[in-house]
């Protein structure tokens, strides 16, 4: 069922495994204990790799095989992967694919992405086009601070707005029928841009994408904040978090039940990540590591993952582009 932008599962499909790799960063922060895999050395050099590209994709296909195990189905029963990251072209979900050998449709939505892929395996499943499909997303660090920013090298000051891309990947297997977390609805965003230019301040560029979600969620289901245990975003960090909260309530509609994914990967006071975590991996190592393991476990009931992203790129920027956002929004748990 179609309600504006709003889906609406009848017979809801299920997240039924999941797992979350992460490098040291993660191991330090405040979910160090959930993640499934967590390294040290974030370059795998060990593994043979030989720069951050490599990496991240190996650091994927960790959290991918973890998730299948947990599943115990092979790689051979997996109908589609939708999968995305932070790479130019999402090489690092193409390199990752390309050991898989799964049918794979590329997907790019920023830090949004674990939500947008999401959705759409969820869509697929209730639409009886996959019978199990995988969601994943993953970003890295230096990777992305090469690409968008100024190389690690450069050794560039960090402003107080900036936020920490994580080295993390979140895998989800999503099922037609059967037992896991009930994926309910699912809403695909509009862009917004609201004249934000600062590539240092990823939080207010991304929240009003996160609002405009949001209110189209709750016209559409006719629910409240009240009715969620909890509401998450991700990424807006600190910054982006305020920002909604005070536009929120201005809408009638304040979010005392919120949590941001960019501010609980990382101890925000005592890791040096600044305004907090940001980059695709970030809300989905939080998914797979807090969201759904406290779903599985009855510990929430019912949830809105709400992931974000600014839809910028290097190029853009230095031609003097605003930086528009965008948001997704999945609704999960309830009885099944």
């Amino acid at each position: 069922m179609r309600r504006d932008d709003t889906l609406l599962f009848e017979q809801p499909p299920v997240v039924g495994a999941w797992a979350a790799a992460g490098g040291k960063k993660e191991s330090e922060g405040p979910l160090a204990s959930a993640f499934d895999f967590l390294t040290q050395d974030a370059g795998f050099a060990e593994q043979g790799c030989e720069n951050w590209e490599q990496a991240e994709s190996l650091l994927q296909r960790r959290a991918v095989e973890l998730c299948l195990r947990k599943a115990d189905i092979p790689r051979s029963k997996v109908d589609i992967a939708f999968a995305g990251d932070l790479q130019a072209q999402c090489t690092a979900s193409n390199y990752t694919m390309r050991e898989l050998g799964i049918p794979f449709a590329g997907v790019y939505g920023a830090c949004s992405t674990m939500a947008e892929t999401l959705a759409l395996a969820a869509v697929f499943a209730a639409a009886g086009m996959a019978e199990r499909a995988l969601a994943l997303t993953s970003s890295h660090f230096c990777a992305a601070e090469r690409q968008f920013r100024t190389p690690l090298e450069y050794g560039a000051k960090r402003t107080p707005t900036a936020q920490w891309t994580a080295t993390a990947a979140g895998a989800c297997l999503v099922r037609a029928h059967g037992i896991g977390v009930p994926v309910r609805s699912v809403t695909f965003g509009r862009v917004q841009d609201y004249a934000v230019y600062d590539i240092n301040n990823m939080g207010a560029a991304m929240m009003p994408a996160a609002a405009s979600t949001l209110l189209h969620y709750f016209a559409a289901s006719g629910t409240s904040p009240k009715d969620f245990d909890a509401i998450f975003t991700g990424d807006l960090g600190e910054v982006g978090t305020a920002l909604l909260r005070e536009q929120m309530a201005q809408e009638g509609l304040p979010l005392d039940n919120h949590k941001d994914c960019g501010c609980l990967l990382y101890d925000t006071a005592g890791q040096n990540v600044q305004a907090g975590g940001s980059g695709a991996g970030c809300s989905a190592a939080v998914l797979c590591c807090k969201i759904l393991p406290m779903l599985a476990a009855g510990q929430l009931r019912r949830v809105l993952f709400v992931a974000t992203g600014a839809l910028m790129s290097q190029t853009t920027f230095l031609q003097g582009e605003s930086i528009p956002g965008i948001a997704h929004c999945v609704e999960l748990g309830g009885a099944q």
